[in-house]
């Protein structure tokens, strides 16, 4: 899926609900394309602007991005795919709310593909991908000292680690999926209220690139495979959070 997100604009005040508006495009003039909705919508679900549970309605979908309705179910079905929302006939699309269990396979899983984009990292990194990580983590740490920064932004950093790491490895198939579990990572953390220290996960993404450099793959895995495993700690996987309905205009607008 394409990482640039479009900025849908404010509605205009006289939109009736079921209108479905031509032509395809957001209020500033550009083209809405279904990747380009299906994005920004997975932007604003990894950001925490639509929690788990929230209905997407469509003829709301429809009115932010001034598309067909058509439009706006081909984008829902692209993040069905990804395991971000779930379709319930007759009902209609949701926010993914991850089980426990689903929960525990998603960490089990990254442990498993992260020890590999680790070993694919240590054997094909050039000294550009490893400023460009030492770059990420001066955007973490920065991102950590202002206090004006939001947590979501926080977490979103810190989860760009891992996806910046493994597109460096070179293997794109296993980038995307990481990419994709990243997000579900993030929707679980959302859900059961993770406790985990953005500043012990930055210093933990410094040692274990410190680890990298040294060409140490069993102490390199061995320390993301830590990492991972004290993020899942942190998540109170035994009780969930209650759905919050939020305003999908204004979540998505925010």
């Amino acid at each position: 899926m394409p990482r640039a997100r479009t900025s849908p604009k404010a509605l205009p005040a006289d939109l009736a609900p079921d209108t479905e508006p031509t032509p395809d495009t957001v209020a500033d003039g550009r083209l809405a394309s279904t990747e380009s909705i299906a994005q920004d919508l997975a932007t604003a679900i990894v950001e925490k602007r639509l929690p788990p549970g929230t209905w997407l309605r469509e003829e709301a979908l429809g009115r932010v991005y001034t598309v067909s309705r058509t439009k706006i179910r081909a984008a829902l079905v692209m993040l069905s795919k990804d395991k971000l929302i779930e379709i319930i006939p007759d009902k209609g699309a949701f926010v993914s709310r991850p089980s426990v269990q689903e929960a525990r396979e998603v960490f089990s899983v990254r442990r498993v593909l992260e020890a590999e984009v680790v070993r694919l990292f240590i054997a094909n990194a050039t000294p550009a991908d490893y400023q460009m990580l030492e770059q990420h983590i001066r955007f973490e740490r920065a991102a950590l000292r202002e206090s004006t920064t939001t947590g979501r932004v926080r977490e979103k950093l810190l989860g760009d680690f891992h996806v910046v790491l493994a597109e460096a490895a070179g293997n794109q198939t296993l980038a995307q999926l990481v990419r994709d579990l990243v997000a579900r990572s993030s929707l679980i953390a959302m859900l059961y209220d993770s406790s985990n220290d953005p500043h012990c996960s930055s210093e933990e993404h410094a040692d274990f690139l410190a680890l990298c450099k040294t060409g140490d793959v069993a102490a390199a895995v061995a320390s993301m495979t830590e990492h991972l495993e004290r993020i899942e700690a942190n998540l109170a996987l035994d009780t969930g959070r209650p759905d919050r309905q939020l305003d999908l205009v204004k979540a998505l607008l925010a």
